[in-house]
């Protein structure tokens, strides 16, 4: 455990950066795809400084104080880094924006945060941000990465704002040291937005002591080491991302491979070809359909082959375990597993010894599949008010079914209704400029509620059994609060009822019930045949949906309708006696329709 730097050592986030950079300078930090000479590169953690040290020169240069907020706009890349570190050594609060996010969701986090400089990667969002930014009185500095001279004409005679500058011309190509202004762990670090029950954002405040303990905690139950190397593809504004896949492997001595983009991470698995695998359930989703559609396309004996390997497979696990007994078709696992299940860990790069899932349930199906052809992925729960870890399951200790045991330092307890309760260093401050949520959320005596209903057995694993909100959580980690979603659609007369899903899927769909006098007049008006439920009908619909949720974030986007034709009724036991939804029971009722949504995903 030598490579690692204790929290103890660092102190701080930008700490941390430096007690790496002192031991270890040669050794190779980042690699990344450099677009502009078409090939992956390298950056040593002695480079790394030499750059922070530029970007902190510039950021210098802005008049800003420390505590003030800046934020940054960015996909995952090396300068995300270079950004992060230079603001934290000067004291400033690091505000991460979605790349996808919505121009008025953009807005509001910007005034709401009081950002004062914005980071932003590409031109194309120059527009958004534009708009979003107009009449935002401390915004005093944007700064856009995209090189000036690659610009289209339009997009450069647009850019007039005194507030913009390209970053050609705002950072220094040399600087002198990093300079680490705050020793103060509990100091405010970050700001990161989460979706609020009323659909606008929540700012929650995590200081550098609540992140350096959870990445700590993390490695003392999952092992990362200098020769290990990630794959880093979720967004880094993800909290998820931020502490496990940058700041943990930072702590570790690993090396940070950046993707050039999701729909090149099947190519970009077989060049790096990572040691360790940190995802949510999407990433896995994706694997596991590609291999079903590759079956289905097989013969029934590949078909019958591929299902005894993951029975056979998953049966040594639970040996191994301690759960199940010594079995003699064990003996076949050398031959199944070069037929089989090597095969697929080739197409990951065939050299993943840690797998890692979290932000969202990964369904037991898709688990099983995946642990019974070697790859143990060790699923874990937390939230970005807990910075985000909580639990995690471990090798020698992995119960799919659960989230696992607590990390070292962290409690765990059920409170009422089963709900599940937290406590230890990685709490969360509290909502930015929210003390009424802060209080709601967090007890006198520091126990966070998570909103998730659990269970806990009797040697301590956690299983997420409900929520308590019927929040949703997307497979990508993201969290929608289906109630307000759905009373924004209704505020269009056509919907009579409406039911939002999506839990542990990639996108959101609705269920609809139309009201039939008001779509009847709807369909009339627009010349249209009021009893066709087809897909015509349901892009219409969508559109609706659409507008109406227009001031939700960008992932709270819904996809997909299904038109139901019969209303949900008291009588039907789709409605309790209070009139409201019975979920559990239209979502097993409306099964086949539901499938058909999620069709190919």
């Amino acid at each position: 455990m030598d490579h690692i730097i204790s929290v103890d050592e660092a102190i701080t986030l930008d700490g941390l950066f430096r007690e790496r950079v002192k031991s270890t300078p040669q050794d190779v930090a980042y690699r990344y795809f450099n677009d502009q000479h078409e090939a992956w590169e390298t950056q040593t953690w002695e480079q790394m400084n030499n750059h922070v040290a530029c970007w902190q020169a510039a950021l210098a240069q802005e008049s800003l104080e420390p505590g003030d907020r800046v934020a940054v706009m960015m996909r995952n890349r090396p300068e995300w880094v270079m950004f992060d570190q230079a603001a934290l050594g000067l004291g400033l609060v690091v505000v991460p924006f979605y790349v996808e996010d919505r121009a008025d969701n953009i807005a509001y986090m910007l005034a709401d945060a009081g950002v004062k400089l914005l980071l932003l990667e590409k031109s194309v969002h120059w527009h958004e941000v534009c708009e979003a930014s107009a009449g935002i009185e401390n915004l005093k500095r944007i700064v856009l990465i995209e090189p000036s001279g690659i610009l289209d004409p339009a997009t450069r005679d647009s850019i007039n704002d005194p507030r913009v500058v390209m970053l050609d011309d705002w950072v220094p190509s040399e600087s002198n040291e990093v300079n680490h202004v705050n020793d103060d762990p509990y100091k405010l670090a970050t700001i990161i937005y989460t979706s609020g029950t009323t659909g606008r954002p929540k700012g929650v405040m995590l200081n550098h002591h609540n992140i350096l303990s959870n990445a700590y905690a993390g490695l003392q139950v999952v092992p990362v080491s200098p020769d290990d190397i990630l794959l880093s593809f979720l967004p880094l504004s993800h909290t998820f991302e931020r502490t496990v896949g940058y700041y943990l492997p930072m702590m570790s001595g690993a090396t940070i491979a950046y993707a050039r983009s999701i729909s090149q991470l099947q190519e970009d698995l077989l060049i790096i070809r990572p040691t360790i695998l940190i995802s949510v359930p999407r990433i896995y989703e994706r694997i596991y359909a590609g291999l079903q559609t590759k079956l289905a396309e097989g013969s029934a004996f590949a078909r019958k082959l591929f299902e005894f390997a993951v029975d056979v497979g998953y049966s040594r696990f639970e040996y191994r375990q301690g759960r199940a007994p010594w079995r003699a078709t064990f003996l076949l696992w050398p031959v199944l597993n070069k037929l089989v299940a090597a095969k697929l860990m080739n197409k990951l790069g065939g050299r993943l010894h840690h797998a890692m899932s979290g932000g969202a349930a990964l369904s037991a199906e898709i688990s099983r599949v995946f642990i019974g052809l070697g790859l143990s992925i060790l699923q874990g729960y937390g939230m970005t008010e807990s910075s985000p870890s909580v639990c995690v399951n471990r090798y020698e200790d992995n119960v799919p079914s659960s989230v696992g045991l607590p990390i070292p330092g962290v409690e765990v307890k059920l409170g009422e209704n089963n709900a599940l309760l937290i406590r230890g260093p990685n709490v969360m401050m509290g909502y930015w400029n929210n003390p009424e949520a802060t209080a709601a959320i967090i007890s006198k005596d520091g126990w966070l509620n998570s909103g998730d209903v659990a269970s806990i057995d009797e040697q301590g694993h956690v299983t997420i059994t409900g929520r308590l909100k019927d929040i949703i959580v997307l497979s990508t980690g993201e969290k929608v609060p289906p109630g307000d979603m759905e009373s924004a659609i209704l505020r269009d007369l056509v919907f009579e009822q409406v039911m939002v899903i999506g839990e542990s899927r990639p996108y959101l769909c609705a269920l609809v019930v139309l009201n039939s006098a008001n779509w009847k007049k709807y369909a009339d008006h627009h010349g249209l045949d009021a009893n066709a439920h087809d897909e015509s009908i349901a892009d219409i619909l969508l559109d609706k949906i659409t507008h109406e949720t227009r001031e939700f974030p960008g992932y709270a986007r819904i996809r997909k309708v299904a038109i139901i034709p019969e209303p949900w009724t008291i009588d039907n036991e789709m409605l309790t006696p209070t009139l409201k939804l019975k979920r559990s029971k239209i979502m097993a009722h409306y099964k086949t329709q539901i499938e058909q949504l999620y069709e190919g995903h």
